[in-house]
């Protein structure tokens, strides 16, 4: 008794006003003495510091201040005025002499804070916050004891009648007034400010240094120009989370943008962390191809390790402040009971209740941020981590690894292993709360508490079994993902050829059949969720029900009090318990993806010392070779390069040439270091350039691919211009060289691909260029004059070595390397060579023997005229400017940096509310939603059983061990245990209709998408980079697989939950009502507030991914140009730029969600103390202390229920966005329908072959020129007819029409007397054949390139390959026609795969044959051999050629000259020919001219 009576006393003592005056005038004396201190430093030291250039921003803020410090000043002048001269005339006492002085020392310390503000005192004011870090903290201590003392009159009145001086009253009121006032004006008003500075700051500025391109183009935008307000808020700025406001008030006025989003701080951005992360882990192992998951584990902790020990102390002060109310319940039911053991008791509860809440609640916002924000950093490490080790693997581990695989690691695995951020503390404190759990319930039952233990533990065991089926589940889905995306990336790519073949149909299916696989892994994976679900709600009432029966049968006497304590308690460990199977799925995920992560950063790089590297002018060799073995395969023992020896002097011209597949590009890239070296000596002395064979160019603009790193010199760029023939193209093009290029340069020709690739190279200036066939795509004028311009002229004095299957480029060189089967057959001049005859002769007959068609103009040769060169040669359009050329016609053209005209426009995103309409498309459609009335019924039976359980608990149990108990204890139990049992089997049956529904409406969006894209027009394809398509189809696709369904199941779960608590509350004492509605009012109010905000940062996640997996797919794709100019530091530097504009949305959402639930938990603390107080203040006996403490129960989990709804709420408003971009995708506009039943042609059809085009006009959109300004014409059955014409005649664009790829505009097509629009598209693709420009492969094997819909038999595929010599070629090969071929035909050559292209077309035996530039990229001999087989094979087909070299329209029987999408001439060669005025005569003239050229040089050697 003698501790009551202290706390009696202390109590008593607290509340004396003698006390509380002291209190308030040391205070006050303080905050003078400070000042006092401050003043005297500053003047000895630096003198009195002066924000001259602040004073005005700050002037309304002074102002106010000014005036409110000086009103409380003279306000208690005036009360010290007041009481002196009131007890002068009444007597003194002790008591009124501490109020006078605590009035006095209040009149100073506020008219020195007056002066302090007047002359902007830097201890008060800081130019930067308005108030200072002391003076703010000093205001909110001010307001604490302010209100304290408020409360304690208001007790004297009420309690003990005691009647106070009005002028006490008085006086607290209004300092309680100021300290309000002045705390509303130390944030709130700071934070309007900053508001405006902050976000307005660029545009008064004009420019900053932290100018991060945005990632989406480099448009200078606001948010580029600000950091995160949150790098320098000040403490109460960071505990409120008010730094976020400004961002949530923007985001209410506007739809957010990129540029409204202001940049991290750089903590938060990867680029300062990442050197010492990578060398931290490389100290660690050594070199990163060692690199263990544990290792990797360890350098990523040690990279954020105070933010994870800050976290971790907050996580311990969440959990001890969490069951300071399950201990108190007891205390506080006997209280009410009238067991009072010290007067104001009631008080003292009801603040230990509520500091503990506020503590939990802080602690839990702060703990939850901080850990986002280290999983951001995490993710961020990593992506940089996997996009560096891309671009050092080596070729044959590349084959090993998809770009697609490569891209999830990067897209999923590095994103899981951020989120695992979440989970980080969960083991060790699931540990925690189970001891505190059972310390409290041993303090309330004894030893029952064991059988709460031990029954605890025997649940996480059950757990053990779940989570491995889980994670094998987890990982076969992800492995079944990888597949699935690999193939829908390679699909994408090259969509135009399954258009062109009709076979988008049947790779659908392919994608449907591995999505059927990733179904079957996805169903298992979320049953065995949903039974870990229900073991885990299950898992409080079962621990309570083994409880509650142990002390029944031990006969520990239950009283209510003990009983609500404990089921608080088992309420509290429900959590660890539910979130353990979570945690541990988490573990095993993370665990899965970390170890994919370090398994790759494991693979093989790059040899490093494969290639010599000497310093420039170091030797007088450039390049040299000894006795070099190189191979692909390093196990192979069949090496690709065998015993090369080659010295290549500064300065020298050297061809390399042979047939197809003799190793000719290899010996490029083993000269750049890109195939691994068995043996010998490679040395290259100088900087490098490459031109690889089929062109790489990047998305952006032209100028930045061609300048690719560096500066501009403008001179030199426009040789370089002139030099590749690009000027002509960029005048055409609307935007110049500023033309944003679309992904892969969709939106450019081949050639012009071509064109800016060499350019690029000639820009660099390097010491030794390595040109792979790039002449080959371009037609003979341009291809002659690149030839002469760039290697004869421009590089006259550097060293080139140059792959080409032009036979008329070959006499330029000094040394010609003839290759055959991997090895250098012959080397020699080009005279030399005639002379010696084998190999090289064959190369050189072959090219005689097509130019024999001219032999009979040789002697006409001079009398043709050439072009004259200013002559525009281009005239509209090529096929693909297209889209390129959206302002032209307007005459204007728009100098932004991201003009509306580009083709590729920025990913266009939903703004603003996401519509009613989407969740309601999602609900229906499984089963049309018949399962949601369901599932809410089975929640809401759930929580009627569990209050029922709870509420008979509370009634049937009696408050005291003396009062005689309701029930017998069997009854009580047995009641218990049945309603415990219901609840359970609601939960089950709640998760498998959550599962069901979700599973199904999964597998329907999935279908609806992937069939819209794939039935959507070219033109849809050409415009949409393909990262934006794979985007939805895995990232947006995962989270309606698994997270959707989850998310809108929780939102309902615990919205029913809060009703349930409200309800129980406001029963037992309904004026809790009265707050709970402007509760509850303000609380929606604040979500309303949110939610636009973090809409659009979701959407804005979304947006910001896409360009990362673009640039990362574009950069595999590249990797051997980017390597060979020395790029990769530039690359790493923009995919760091990317991941940090996508982080700082993810950074922003954090902190926007964080400042919605601190105020959320605010109000609910309000709240639950409004609910205790009235508890104590009602009467005794008035209401049963066990259903109050009942109430009390519940109310302790109000703010975690209502932020977990509302935080369920957003979290689905985000996440349902996926559902959104995925109905986006399922309209897309489709092409016309693949079969018209009632117009369906004959299957002999077409028998003739016969082509009739009239007055055929064309254009690509509604609003763009004419592309075919009225052809008519008649390609007649089985002749050969050539098309020839400038770039941009409008070649491609007649093909095209002629597969429907673009409709007609106006005019006809006919085909044997059938118009072909009349007609569905797979009858009229499948009748026709294509060998398209682009030689393509897929992954597989043989047998399924050549046949991918499975018509034809073996012995047909066979017949097939040797027709096209490819016979012997697969019978070398182990698995002959299952022999695998890699992603893109990689190991094919370019030639190989053509003559793969042309085995399809034999098989197929079409009436109508078309060759788009088919023979581009093979030798002369091999182009003979295909023309050779398609004479004999097809000589009763109609075949169309679409030809660069003139030789292989010369033989044909018609020739048809395009130009600017006119007819210009059309007639047989031999006609056109005779005409000498004709263009196709000075077509062939330039190409004569040019070869007879080169065999005069020779014979001049």
């Amino acid at each position: 008794m003698l501790s009551v009576s202290n706390m009696q006393s202390l109590t008593h003592f607290l509340l004396k006003p003698i006390f509380l005056h002291t209190l308030n005038a040391s205070f006050h004396l303080l905050l003078l003495l400070v000042v006092l201190v401050s003043l005297l430093w500053n003047k000895f030291s630096a003198g009195v510091r002066h924000h001259d250039s602040k004073e005005k921003s700050n002037f309304t803020l002074s102002k106010k201040s000014f005036f409110c410090s000086l009103g409380a000043s003279v306000f208690n002048l005036i009360l010290f005025l007041f009481n002196f001269f009131y007890w002068y005339t009444s007597g003194w006492s002790e008591e009124k002499v501490l109020t006078l002085l605590d009035l006095a020392l209040k009149t100073v310390a506020w008219g020195v804070v007056s002066i302090c503000l007047h002359k902007q005192f830097f201890l008060l004011c800081s130019g930067e916050r308005r108030f200072s870090s002391f003076f703010i903290t000093w205001c909110v201590f001010y307001l604490f004891i302010s209100c304290f003392y408020f409360v304690v009159d208001v007790v004297h009145l009420y309690e003990k009648h005691v009647l106070l001086p009005a002028q006490y009253l008085v006086s607290d009121v209004v300092s309680t007034l100021v300290g309000l006032l002045f705390c509303y004006m130390s944030y709130f008003v700071k934070n309007e400010g900053e508001d405006s500075s902050t976000l307005l700051e660029p545009l008064l500025n004009g420019h900053s240094d932290n100018n991060v391109s945005n990632g989406l183009g480099s448009k200078e935008t606001k948010g580029d120009a600000t950091v995160t307000p949150f790098s320098n808020a000040g403490f109460f700025s960071i505990l409120t989370f008010s730094w976020a406001g400004p961002l949530v008030a923007a985001g209410n006025k506007k739809t957010l943008d990129l540029e409204d989003i202001p940049q991290l701080d750089s903590r938060d951005s990867v680029v300062g962390p990442f050197p010492n992360f990578r060398d931290k882990l490389e100290e660690d192992c050594g070199a990163i191809n060692s690199v263990t998951t544990f290792k990797l584990v360890k350098s990523l902790v040690f990279s954020a390790w105070k933010d994870i020990l800050f976290t971790a102390f907050l996580a311990l002060l969440n959990t001890l402040a969490s069951y300071v109310g399950p201990y108190l319940i007891d205390s506080f039911v006997q209280y009410l009971d009238g067991q009072r053991l010290f007067e104001n008791q009631g008080y003292v509860l009801v603040s230990a209740f509520f500091f503990a809440k506020i503590i939990e609640c802080l602690s839990q916002r702060h703990w939850f941020f901080r850990l986002q924000q280290v999983g951001i950093r995490i993710r961020a490490l990593l992506v940089t981590m996997i996009y560096n080790k891309a671009l050092k693997l080596s070729g044959q581990s590349r084959q090993g690894h998809t770009s697609g695989e490569i891209i999830n690691f990067m897209s999923v695995d590095a994103e899981r292993i951020g989120d695992f951020s979440w989970y980080m503390h969960d083991l060790w404190m699931v540990v925690l709360q189970v001891t505190l759990a059972l310390l409290i319930l041993y303090k309330n039952l004894g030893l029952a508490s064991i059988a709460a233990f031990v029954t605890t533990i025997l649940v996480m065991l059950a757990n053990a079994p779940l989570g491995l089926l889980q994670e094998k589940f987890q990982s076969k889905l992800m492995e079944s993902k990888d597949t699935r995306m690999k193939t829908t990336s390679e699909i994408l790519r090259n969509m135009k050829i399954l258009k062109l073949q009709g076979w988008e149909i049947k790779f659908l299916s392919k994608i449907n059949v591995l999505r059927n696989t990733e179904q079957g892994w996805l169903q298992k994976y979320l049953y065995t969720s949903a039974m870990t679900t229900f073991l885990f709600w299950g898992a409080p009432t079962l621990v309570s029900v083994v409880t509650f029966g142990t002390c029944m049968l031990i006969g520990i006497p239950l009283e209510s009090g003990k009983i609500l304590s404990a089921l608080a308690t088992f309420r509290i460990l429900q959590e660890p318990i539910y979130n353990l199977p979570e945690t541990i799925s988490m573990v095993v995920q993370t665990k899965v993806s970390l170890d994919r992560i370090s398994s790759f950063l494991c693979l093989q790089d790059l040899q490093s010392d494969a290639v010599e590297r000497l310093l420039p002018g170091s030797s007088d060799t450039a390049i040299e070779i000894v006795g070099g073995n190189f191979s692909w395969d390093i196990t192979s023992s069949n090496t690709t390069l065998k015993n090369i020896n080659l010295a290549v002097s500064h300065g020298m011209r050297v061809a390399v040439c042979g047939t197809v597949g003799s190793g000719k590009s290899t010996l490029l890239s083993c000269m750049l270091g890109e195939v691994p070296k068995i043996s010998g000596i490679l040395k290259v002395c100088g900087s490098k350039a490459y031109v690889a064979q089929s062109p790489w160019v990047q998305s952006g603009k032209i100028e930045d691919n061609i300048l690719f790193g560096k500066e501009m010199d403008r001179e030199w760029y426009e040789k370089v211009l002139e030099a590749c023939s690009l000027k002509k193209d960029l005048d055409i093009l609307p935007f110049g060289d500023q033309t944003v290029i679309g992904e892969r340069g969709i939106n450019l020709s081949g050639g012009q691909k071509q064109r800016v690739q060499i350019a690029r190279a000639l820009y660099r200036d390097a010491d030794i260029y390595l040109f792979d066939d790039p002449f080959s795509a371009l037609d003979a004028h341009t291809g002659s004059h690149l030839f002469e311009e760039c290697l004869l002229d421009l590089l006259s004095s550097k060293t080139v070595v140059y792959v080409t299957h032009q036979v008329e480029f070959l006499p330029a060189a000094d040394l010609i390397l003839v290759m055959k089967d991997g090895k250098i057959t012959q080397c020699g001049k080009y005279a030399d060579l005639l002379n010696s005859g084998t190999d090289f002769m064959e190369l050189v007959g072959a090219h005689q023997q097509a130019m024999s068609a001219l032999n009979s103009l040789d002697r006409r040769t001079e009398s043709i005229i050439t072009l004259e060169p200013d002559v525009n040669a281009f005239g509209a359009l090529d096929v693909k400017e297209k889209d390129a050329n959206k302002d032209m016609q307007n005459g204007k053209t728009d100098d932004t940096s991201e003009p509306s005209g580009q083709l590729v426009q920025e990913e266009e995103r939903e703004k603003g509310k996401v519509g009613l309409s989407v969740y309601w498309n999602y609900i229906t459609t499984a089963f049309g939603g018949a399962l949601v009335p369901l599932i809410l019924l089975s929640q809401t039976i759930f929580q009627a059983l569990q209050i029922g359980s709870n509420y008979w608990m509370a009634w049937a149990t009696p408050i005291s061990s003396d009062v005689e108990p309701p029930v017998r204890g069997t009854t009580l139990i047995a009641v218990y245990v049945g309603l415990s049992i219901g609840s359970s089997f609601c939960i089950l049956a709640r998760e498998m209709f959550v599962v069901i529904a979700g599973y199904k409406t999964a597998t329907i969006l999935f279908s609806k998408m992937h069939h819209s894209i794939f039935r959507a027009a070219m033109s849809f394809f050409d415009s949409t980079p393909s990262g934006r398509i794979l985007n939805r189809a895995s990232t947006d696709q995962s989270a309606v697989d698994t997270d959707i369904p989850i998310q809108i199941g929780s939102f309902a779960f615990s919205f029913i939950q809060l009703l349930g608590i409200i309800a129980v509350m406001s029963q037992v004492a309904w004026q809790v009502f009265i707050v709970f509605i402007p509760v509850i009012a303000i609380s929606i109010w604040y979500q309303q507030y949110y939610i636009p905000s973090a809409r659009e940062l979701s959407r804005l996640v979304g947006v910001c991914k896409a360009p990362i997996i673009q640039h990362f797919a574009e950069t595999i794709s590249g990797t051997s140009t980017i390597r060979s100019f020395d790029q990769q530091s530039k690359f790493q530097e923009s995919n760091m730029k990317l991941t940090d504009g996508y982080s700082r949305p993810k950074f922003n959402i954090a902190g926007a969600m964080e400042w919605l639930c601190f105020r959320l938990d605010m109000l609910s603390s309000i709240t639950f103390a409004f609910c205790l107080m009235l508890l104590i203040s009602i009467p005794q006996g008035v209401i049963d202390p066990g259903i109050s403490g009942l109430a009390v129960t519940y109310g302790l989990n109000l703010n975690a229920i209502q932020a977990w709804m509302i935080w369920n709420l957003c979290n689905l408003e985000n996440k349902i966005i996926s559902v959104e971009r995925i109905l986006q995708y399922t309209s897309i506009p489709s092409e016309p329908s693949l079969v018209v039943e009632e117009s369906r042609p004959d299957p002999s059809w077409p028998s003739y072959g016969e082509v009739d085009i009239h007055d055929l006009q064309v254009r690509y959109a509604p609003h763009l020129p004419l592309v075919l300004r009225g052809l008519t014409c008649t390609f007649r059955g089985g002749l050969k007819t050539g098309i020839v014409g400038r770039t941009g005649s409008g070649k491609s664009t007649l093909i095209q029409t002629l597969f429907r790829l673009v409709e007609p505009t106006a005019g006809r097509v006919m085909i044997d007397s059938i118009n072909i629009s009349s007609i569905g598209l797979h009858d009229l693709r499948s009748r026709l054949s294509i060998i398209p420009q682009d030689p393509t492969m897929f992954e597989g094997t043989v047998r399924n390139n050549l046949d991918p819909l499975e018509e034809y038999s073996d012995e047909q595929i066979w017949e097939a390959l040797d027709k096209c010599q490819l016979g012997d070629e697969v019978r070398k090969k182990e698995g002959k026609l299952d022999s695998a071929v890699s992603e893109n035909g990689e190991n094919w050559s370019m030639g190989q795969r053509q003559l793969v292209c042309l085995g399809r077309v034999l098989l197929k035996k079409s009436k109508v044959l078309v060759l788009d530039e088919a023979t581009a990229s093979v030798d002369t001999s091999t182009d003979n051999l295909i023309q050779q087989t398609l004479r004999k094979h097809f000589s009763n087909s109609t075949v169309i050629t679409i030809a660069h070299r003139i030789t292989s329209v010369l033989d044909g029987d018609m020739v048809l000259l395009l130009s600017q999408g006119l007819i210009e001439e059309y007639g047989s060669p031999t006609t056109l020919l005779e005409d000498k005025s004709s263009s196709f005569a000075e077509l062939v003239g330039e190409y004569t001219m040019r070869s007879t050229s080169s065999f005069e040089k020779s014979v001049d050697h």
